[in-house]
């Protein structure tokens, strides 16, 4: 008799930061709506304005969501791009230019080093506040993958205080209920 593997996708918390430059409110929250329609609840961080980095641009919002997810990594990233898509991302300038909607994926569970293309934990994270400062409030005891240290320590320790943050009044608006 022949036995069928069934291989199944243990379930990962994966941070995520959001940053948008263009009409900013209005694509956080359809990003979010997005994300809460693919995944459920989102654990959500306070919203930061900071100024846009390797380019002059108008500043972005930012902010960071955890999700819980048994997707692989290619299939979350896939999801994640047609979203980014949906909301009028233009791949075709520059790789530091004006976003409507922009997604990353920060960490993914416990996973260091690159998979499948994709360096993890994201090396944004080490340097730019606007990625590092929003987990730390999110989720300030969680251990960095591949760190002896929890994001705050890692806020507190390493945070780039250079550039500058100004947290923001930021009011989710449910699209899916009538206003």
């Amino acid at each position: 008799m022949n036995q069928i593997e069934i291989l199944a996708f243990e379930s990962k918390r994966v941070a995520l930061s959001l940053g948008s430059n263009m009409r900013r409110y209005f694509h956080l929250n359809a990003g979010l709506n997005a994300l809460r329609a693919e995944f459920g609840a989102l654990h959500c961080s306070p919203v930061y304005e900071s100024a846009a980095v390797g380019f002059d641009g108008s500043p972005f919002l930012n902010m960071a969501v955890v999700i819980e997810t048994d997707l692989s990594l290619p299939e979350l990233i896939h999801i994640l791009k047609a979203i980014e898509d949906a909301n009028g991302r233009d791949r075709s300038g520059p790789k530091f230019s004006p976003r409507t909607l922009d997604i990353d994926v920060v960490t993914y569970g416990d996973e260091c080093g690159v998979i499948d293309g994709i360096e993890l934990p994201r090396p944004e994270l080490f340097f730019n506040a606007f990625v590092t400062k929003p987990l730390a409030d999110l989720i300030p005891q969680q251990q960095v993958p591949g760190r002896q240290q929890s994001f705050a320590e890692l806020w507190h320790n390493e945070g780039n205080r250079s550039q500058a943050l100004h947290r923001v009044e930021f009011q989710f608006t449910d699209l899916e209920q009538p206003a």
